[in-house]
């Protein structure tokens, strides 16, 4: 009987292309994301936690932290399959956040490849992508780049 292995989903270093866009599947914030969240990290801001302080706050309700979209946003570009299995490492990362995310909210990203340089000593190469994270309403929440460094196909 033949032994069945692991073959990685995701695009190789060689297959990427300055240009190339995706677009991400969508998921929606909910308060128990928050509230794993602030569990993990230990930012119980008021304005993630407590309904009642955030209702009188500026923006009327609470808000998903933005570190917390940050993530979903990364695992949603994971699981689109791109990178999955051949991503080596997140390498840099800016971010902007525009707007905020409440519970309830739907986001998914959209991600455009923007420059690619081989580094063979690591085995692969970097891939910058600008990336923007945008509501159920059409509106980028989140912006930035990200610097993700992707298995060759022959490392």
């Amino acid at each position: 009987m033949s032994k069945l292995t692991y073959q990685p989903r995701g695009s190789y270093f060689e297959q990427f292309e300055v240009g190339q866009q995706l677009v991400t599947a969508a998921r929606t914030i909910t308060e128990t994301d928050i509230v794993r969240f602030a569990g993990l990290t230990g930012d119980y801001n008021q304005i993630h936690t407590d309904a009642e302080y955030a209702a009188k706050d500026t923006f009327g309700q609470r808000v998903a932290h933005g570190m917390l979209v940050q993530s979903i946003a990364t695992g949603l570009a994971v699981q689109s399959g791109i990178i999955e299995g051949t991503v080596l490492a997140f390498r840099e990362q800016t971010a902007k956040f525009s707007l905020p995310v409440f519970i309830g909210d739907t986001v998914h990203v959209e991600l455009k490849i923007t420059e690619i340089k081989a580094l063979p000593r690591l085995g692969g190469g970097n891939i910058n992508m600008k990336y923007a994270v945008y509501n159920q309403h059409g509106k980028a929440v989140q912006r930035g780049d990200w610097v993700m460094l992707i298995k060759s196909r022959n490392s």
